[in-house]
């Protein structure tokens, strides 16, 4: 038994996709899964490899089981246990500074991450863990998708439940990137994967090769490999800003779980548009505690805008926060959740002499626009994709209309709020208007006729400019 003190947090998620109880202990973030085995007795020397074990389980109880399950093969079907540790650190970390680490948003999570450093294991089982790393990357970017990455053959078990196989079921087929567990029943990990993903991934595949490339020639060093992404500071020039909000902290940790549950819905929406190339969802979000004293500017914070942000508050990472209610939601298994209402939370969510507290955690979406024919002139509307998001979002059976709110923005480059750089980074300047010359008529009385045309023309204008073009 762990010391007193030993254990600094602790919180049960039981309507987790897995069930686990999330602690801390000695400072070291560990989730424990359980799960319920149909026999008298353990014994000591128990193998879950058998699959006889999983007999008498619900889906539930399956997928818990088979978390230790696959992690346990992976080990077992690798030429050696030491140098794949090593590799999958690096590509572990090299894909969360990269910010391509998220299965729910459409990236690989740790698992499909060690599956793909596994398969290059196999393939030169005597290398070094620096020459795996190197690999990793020339395979994996070369790698003839959407064929499976295995690591051994798919097998049958006594179960009738489903595995995977795109011969049988129609929905296998459209997996983009699939790498499929090893342990029975074999599942894809990576069914999220869309578009616009696959070719960030692929990219940034091709950008570590490159760099390995120039690391094994001293003409760059392992740190610069892992530098951090630049989603911010130089990839796009366009950005969705997804802002959900609520007024007690508790629904906030419950809505904004949800909403990201469904981001990849808007990112399949977007990839769906012919003026888009890309569609990159940032695989974390913003948490914000504003302080608000009238409706204006309750609907500036509802849709992303930071000026109210209370005194004495930081920005956290959704990551950072290890909000046990927050990870549940996020895995979309919080149907029958009890939210608690405008009057049941804790006092930040009440009105006092000093204004409301309202909490927020926004998500962005990175856009990069197909270029320009010559010309050719272009917009791009997304009015119904967000309403249908948001639809999607706000027929969940615990959406509380007074409690929560959801928008969608869009957010230029150098319009983007000063949390999400880093000490240290600049953001994109805004564009210098031209200066032109005054014309003779400057200054002249002009008809009303005139007057109306040209305050058509700035609506117009005020329209448009909320139109990426």
């Amino acid at each position: 038994m762990a010391s007193e003190g030993a254990i600094e947090k602790m919180t049960p998620v039981p309507d987790a996709f897995v069930p686990i109880i999330k602690l801390e202990l000695c400072g070291i973030s560990i989730d424990l899964i359980f799960a319920r085995l149909v026999v008298p007795a353990i014994p000591m020397n128990l193998d879950l490899k058998n699959n006889d074990y999983l007999r008498g389980l619900d889906e539930r109880e399956v997928r818990s089981l088979n978390g230790t399950r696959v992690t346990d093969e992976i080990l077992e079907l690798v030429p050696q246990q030491k140098t794949f540790r090593l590799a999958l650190r690096a590509i572990k970390l090299w894909a969360q500074r990269r910010a391509i680490y998220s299965n729910i948003v459409g990236f690989p999570g740790g698992v499909a991450w060690a599956m793909l450093v596994a398969r290059v294991c196999q393939l030169y089982p005597q290398a070094t863990g620096s020459v795996i790393v190197g690999k990793f990357f020339r395979i994996m970017n070369k790698w003839n998708w959407p064929q499976p990455v295995l690591l051994k053959q798919i097998e049958d078990g006594p179960l009738q439940i489903k595995v995977w196989n795109p011969k049988i079921y129609h929905g296998d087929r459209f997996h983009l990137m699939p790498i499929i567990t090893p342990a029975y029943p074999s599942m894809c990990a990576t069914h999220n994967i869309s578009l616009s993903t696959k070719a960030v991934i692929l990219r940034e595949l091709q950008r570590g090769g490159d760099m390995v490339d120039k690391i094994f020639m001293k003409q760059l060093s392992w740190q610069d490999l892992f530098a951090r992404h630049t989603f911010f500071t130089h990839d796009y020039k366009y950005y969705l800003s997804i802002t959900a909000s609520s007024k007690t902290k508790e629904a906030e940790s419950v809505w904004s779980g949800l909403v990201e549950s469904k981001l990849r819905h808007l990112v399949g929406a977007l990839d769906r548009k012919p003026i888009v190339a890309v569609a990159h969802p940032f695989p974390k979000g913003f948490e914000r505690i504003h302080l608000i004293k009238n409706e204006q500017e309750m609907e500036a914070v509802k849709n992303g805008s930071t000026q109210h942000q209370a005194k004495g508050t930081k920005t956290a990472m959704t990551d950072e926060t290890k909000d046990a209610a927050h990870q549940a939601a996020v895995q979309n298994t919080l149907e029958n959740a009890e939210v608690p209402g405008p009057g049941e939370g804790k006092v930040e969510g009440t009105v006092d002499n000093d204004g409301q507290t309202v909490y927020t955690t926004t998500y962005y979406i990175g856009l990069e626009l197909k270029p320009l024919e010559p010309g050719q002139s272009r917009s791009l509307d997304i009015s119904t994709d967000s309403q249908i998001f948001k639809s999607t979002c706000t027929s969940w059976p615990g959406y509380q209309e007074e409690v929560m709110e959801l928008a969608v923005t869009h957010v230029r480059s150098f319009d983007l709020p000063d949390d999400v750089f880093q000490p240290g980074e600049t953001r994109a300047s805004r564009p210098k208007k031209k200066i032109t010359k005054r014309s003779e008529t400057a200054g002249q009385k002009r008809s009303i006729g005139e007057l109306d045309s040209s305050t058509e023309g700035a609506v117009k204008r005020q329209v448009t400019s909320a139109t990426p073009a």
